[in-house]
């Protein structure tokens, strides 16, 4: 198999600064405070950090739910859920070849706001991890519907287009489910 594309270090340190923007934009939206995501127990890995069933092809990121235990407890209690948002930098980076005028920073931002999202609401129970198909597409729409109206707000060069390009991304959806 060819090896996949990955993101280079100029394209991490973008990454790295749309997820800080993504966090705050997410937490003042959820207000949620800093000690709260540190109990929103989560991580953010580019294909480079990825095991090979992390790595899907088509979707810009996926979210795996691993079950965590504290290392100086041996009690079930103390399980937790971990999410890990696995960004997809083959798919990513693909998308922004096809697609003038998408830029990498508006992109991840949209990206990882969008999984974040996810992320709470699988952790406030306001929706299931383990959902049906449909369940699953209505909380797509849900949750691109919130990820646009945060973002919708914010002041990034780029950010419409990427905006533009989700749109387009779920007319394709809803004509598909129609």
């Amino acid at each position: 198999m060819d090896r996949l594309e990955t993101f280079d270090s100029d394209q991490i340190r973008i990454v790295n600064n749309a997820v800080f923007l993504a966090e705050e934009l997410v937490s003042n939206h959820y207000k949620i405070s800093g000690s709260e995501w540190l109990r929103q127990k989560y991580d953010i890995r580019t294909l480079a950090d990825l095991t090979p069933h992390e790595t899907v092809f088509g979707p810009f990121a996926q979210i795996i739910r691993y079950v965590g235990k504290r290392k100086d407890t041996s009690l079930g209690s103390s399980a937790y859920d971990f999410y890990k948002i696995c960004l997809q930098d083959h798919s990513i980076l693909s998308a922004m070849k096809s697609f003038s005028g998408l830029k990498l920073f508006p992109f991840i931002l949209y990206i990882v706001t969008h999984e974040l999202i996810h992320i709470v609401r699988f952790s406030k129970f306001l929706q299931s991890f383990e959902a049906t198909a449909s369940e699953k597409m209505m909380e797509e729409t849900r949750v691109h519907q919130q990820t646009h109206e945060i973002l919708n707000r914010v002041q990034v060069p780029g950010i419409l287009t990427t905006l533009q390009f989700y749109a387009r991304w779920h007319e394709a959806i809803e004509a598909f489910e129609g």
